[in-house]
């Protein structure tokens, strides 16, 4: 069994939501333009397939030392998903990554998520925050910046590496 387990996750506005295969019609809508995979690759996936690799997400990794946390973020005021969180967490480290949908981006919304995201992640004592962004993704960084994570001049695939360090790692 895994360590850990997405748990619904309120902020001033938003709802984390713990993923289900249900959320895959409204998510494949959310995540239908294009745009979003300019740093990413790849291109929108169906509703069909979200539904398969939901259920993959649902099932956990199969490896007990692993968790996949992932969460959709509800817009409370409007009553609508608009993108998603996640986390992949392996032993004292999690990577975390973001997406929002373009009708809702500009609105502090991914802020908002990451920064929620990183603070539950430091209250299940994960020391060690990191994400990787694309050089050119201005906003990403800007997100990454304002959740904790600060780039550390490593790279991984050509994407840079930033990191949170809490103070269970630096012993403060």
């Amino acid at each position: 069994m895994n360590p850990f387990e997405a748990r619904a996750i309120g902020t001033g506005r938003l709802d984390l939501l713990p993923l289900r295969v249900e959320h895959a019609e409204e998510m494949a809508a959310v995540l239908s333009d294009p745009a979003l995979h300019t740093f990413t690759g790849g291109t929108p996936d169906t509703a069909g397939t979200l539904r398969s690799r939901y259920r993959r997400l649902a099932a956990g990794s199969g490896d007990p030392a692993v968790s996949w946390l992932n969460w959709v973020i509800r817009l409370r005021a409007e009553s609508c998903l608009t993108g998603y969180v996640q986390a992949t967490v392996r032993g004292t480290v999690a990577e975390v990554a973001w997406v929002v949908g373009t009708p809702w981006q500009g609105r502090g919304i991914a802020t908002e998520a990451a920064r929620a995201l990183a603070d539950w992640l430091t209250r299940q004592s994960v020391p060690s925050v990191i994400a990787h962004i694309h050089p050119d993704h201005h906003a990403s960084a800007a997100v990454a910046t304002a959740a904790g994570l600060a780039p550390t001049g490593e790279r991984h695939e050509g994407e840079i590496r930033w990191h949170r360090r809490t103070a269970a790692e630096t012993g403060d």
